[in-house]
């Protein structure tokens, strides 16, 4: 891996050389901008304003500008030669518990390569110190123009360096809490919690840029001259559901996706959250009173149970009258039947006589 910065760690009087290489890489597809009409590319010239002329890189520079518009001339000579101790050094200034450094304050990611056969020990012992002490250190270091701080941590048998923010570079959460007053019930922290222990952890090498995927599938497939695979449709609109509901079922499903067989009692149906009302004191405490849940429950119970009723009398009164027609035309076949064996002996006895 090709270093993009060398100095050395500063651990007390111990001085080890290193190379700093950069610990993650980038996977997006970039595009370019081109003239729509003809498919030309764009592409953009540096202009100086006071000669009205194309420059080459190289006779670009940096400055500041002043308050007065004045530019100051600043060289990469000057930055090289910065009166601060971090130039070229990553200053180890303390050792403190990995769970003291807030997420937020993390940035790049590099690895700390020894540089040389010289600094094979002191790096090695700077790493076994870090791992039996169970801290990381906090480091300050100049890369590109500037003084940044950073934490160094072992990773595997590497020392890795994390660029911080300063304290004072990380927003304070105001106004992101959401400022109602809310309840959650004992109950719902603990099918939350079922859900967690339910979907388990997960092995992050097994998860992928699926928008990368299918950026790509779309490329392969213009460059081929064919369609692009149609995106999948919009998903649903949000609604206020019900939420131990929810939960419930979200268990339910993890466990079946899993494999596992879902307890009883664990199925609810989702249904919109009615408008909420005053809450009665025994809903509170726990009392006899039953929930507007379970009224509602009871009471599409009590109509589904009446209408099952109501359609088991329609059946049985339709069978009587199919029953009473059935007689009807049985009694109809027997009288018609005694007619014809009637006429028969009338007509016999006249041949006789």
């Amino acid at each position: 891996m090709r270093s993009i910065w060398n100095g050395a760690i500063s651990f007390g009087l111990v001085s080890i050389p290193i190379k700093l290489v950069n610990a993650t890489e980038s996977h997006s597809i970039s595009f370019r901008q081109i003239h729509t009409e003809d498919g030309g590319r764009i592409r953009y010239r540096k202009f100086c304003e006071l000669e009205d002329r194309e420059v080459s890189g190289a006779e670009i520079g940096k400055a500041y500008e002043d308050a007065d518009g004045t530019m100051i001339q600043i060289s990469d000579d000057d930055l090289a030669h910065l009166p601060i101790p971090t130039a070229r050094t990553i200053e180890i200034v303390a050792f403190v518990p990995a769970d003291r450094i807030d997420p937020l304050q993390m940035g790049a990611a590099y690895y700390l390569a020894a540089g040389g056969a010289a600094a094979a020990k002191p790096y090695t012992l700077l790493r076994e110190a870090l791992k039996r002490s169970n801290k990381v250190a906090i480091a300050k270091y100049a890369l590109r123009g500037r003084e940044r701080l950073g934490m160094l941590r072992v990773v595997g048998d590497a020392i890795a360096m994390h660029g911080l923010l300063w304290p004072d570079e990380v927003r304070a959460p105001e106004g992101v809490a959401p400022d109602t007053d809310v309840t959650v019930r004992d109950k719902e922290l603990d099918l939350a919690d079922a859900l967690m222990d339910t979907l388990g952890e997960v092995d992050l090498a097994d998860l992928h840029d699926e928008y990368q995927d299918a950026l790509e599938e779309v490329i392969a497939a213009k460059a081929a001259g064919e369609e692009p695979p149609e995106a999948p449709g919009p998903a649903p609109g949000g609604k206020v559901l019900d939420l131990m509901a929810a939960l419930e079922n979200s268990v339910r499903a993890a466990k079946e996706s899993r494999g596992e067989e879902a307890e009883p009692g664990e199925h609810a149906e989702v249904t919109s959250l009615p408008r909420r009302r005053p809450t009665a004191p025994e809903e509170e405490t726990g009392g006899r009173r039953p929930p507007a849940a379970a009224k509602k429950t009871a009471a599409k119970k009590t109509t589904a149970a009446a209408a099952k009723t109501a359609k088991s009398a329609q059946a049985k009164k339709a069978a009587a009258k199919s029953t009473a027609k059935s007689a009807e035309r049985t009694a109809a076949k027997k009288a018609a039947a005694k007619k014809t064996a009637a006429k028969k002996s009338a007509a016999s006895r006249k041949r006789t006589a």
